[in-house]
């Protein structure tokens, strides 16, 4: 008989602890932002907030790319001329409503040159991401994601990261 109390007990416990747990989790908010010109990141992020069932946000350019400008051949494109320029922020085409809102965001590109296209830094620069998680994570031909993520904590270090992913 006390074996049965203990059990029941502790079934009760763990039901009112899973039950606090979900409602915790349902209050928290995720969104996926992401920057995309071929399509490859942003197939990706979609498939990333389906999964997951968070907001989704394209990063625009306030000028789209042409395929001209992303010819990494030609060292005057402007992708080619963006990455070289460290201090090169590209201006984005629309706001997210409430930041606010939102408490883990992740953030999506295609790798350039080994690392996140300078509209990133764009996007990171326009929020205020104090409370949230970040999680970076990109589509790559080749590269990994592990030198982008490095030199986005580096440029960043107030943000509060986690681990990314490359998602090929």
């Amino acid at each position: 008989m006390k074996n049965l109390l203990i059990a029941l007990l502790a079934l009760v416990y763990t039901t009112g602890a899973m039950a606090q747990s979900k409602e915790t989790m349902s209050t928290n908010k995720t969104l996926v932002a992401y920057f995309s010109c071929t399509g490859t990141t942003k197939s990706a992020a979609q498939k990333l907030a389906k999964n997951i069932g968070a907001d989704l946000y394209e990063i625009k350019p306030q000028k789209p790319y042409t395929s001209a400008d992303l010819n990494w051949h030609n060292r005057n494109s402007r992708s080619s001329v963006e990455m070289k320029d460290s201090s090169s922020r590209p201006a984005i085409s629309g706001k997210i409503v409430d930041m606010k809102q939102y408490d883990t965001v992740f953030v999506g590109f295609p790798i350039w040159w080994d690392l996140a296209p300078t509209i990133i830094n764009t996007f990171l620069e326009s929020y205020d991401f104090s409370g949230k998680t970040v999680i970076p994570f990109a589509t790559s031909g080749g590269s990994s994601i592990s030198n982008s993520e490095k030199n986005l904590r580096k440029a960043y270090p107030k943000i509060k990261w986690e681990t990314g992913k490359l998602m090929n």
